[in-house]
């Protein structure tokens, strides 16, 4: 294997979505050198940024039945007891929902956290505020889906956040999709929602460290135990 080979293979490939932003930057970064040459380098480094932003790893997703996955890369912000949004039409009672942030370091290529088939979508505009606090789901931009899965009906939903400014998703309705195929991407920090039906026993605790279409939320397995947990 050549050098350049091995290197290929240890960098993330880019999202297609990506390249248009990285092209951008890179030409500012150019015409900011030939203004002040320190400004191209604020410029160069803001282009590396914005490539590491749009980067989409290749992920290994377990795939034993009654597992659900992260769809987002990030940490654990909010656990507990909600009503999902009016829009996916779930009814007004609480669902277990577990809630994973990203910053704009994360990667931001959203994957299903099960397999099923898509039977809504909902797009609902709003406000930008920190994705990291509890009303923004309630107030903030966002595109929801229903995916009618074996333990039931889960509700996902991507969430803008004080930067993101465009909720990007790839599904339509009637699509079926696989758990940790690629649905959607959100531009430069967010979060996503993921809304359970009974039964579920959490794997993760505020604060987890989440890789979309790695991390296990959560179990709907007989034997499956939910796992305590406490910030060190």
């Amino acid at each position: 294997m050549s050098m350049i080979e091995s290197i290929r293979k240890q960098v993330a490939p880019i999202h297609p979505e990506g390249r248009n932003f990285i092209i951008l930057f890179a030409i500012a970064a150019v015409v900011l050198h030939y203004i002040w040459s320190p400004l191209g380098w604020i410029g160069g480094i803001a282009t590396v940024w914005c490539a590491y932003f749009f980067r989409d790893p290749r992920r290994v997703t377990p795939v034993r039945d009654g597992l659900v996955v992260s769809p987002a890369d990030g940490y654990v912000c909010s656990i507990g007891q909600f009503a999902p949004p009016p829009e996916l039409g779930l009814g007004p009672e609480p669902m277990q929902r577990v809630s994973v942030f990203m910053s704009v370091f994360d990667c931001h290529v959203n994957r299903a956290p099960v397999t099923g088939r898509i039977t809504r979508i909902a797009y609902k505009p709003g406000a930008f505020l920190n994705a990291d606090l509890d009303k923004a789901s309630e107030d903030n931009e966002r595109n929801g889906m229903l995916i009618d899965a074996p333990q039931g009906t889960f509700g996902v939903v991507q969430i803008a956040g004080l930067i993101a400014r465009r909720i990007l998703s790839f599904v339509h309705e009637g699509q079926s999709l696989g758990v940790g195929e690629r649905f959607g991407l959100i531009r430069f920090g967010s979060r996503v929602d993921v809304y359970m039906p009974q039964g579920a026993r959490l794997s993760v605790g505020l604060g987890s460290k989440c890789i979309a279409g790695e991390t296990v939320l959560a179990d709907y397995s007989p034997n499956a135990e939910e796992r305590p947990y406490k910030v060190g």
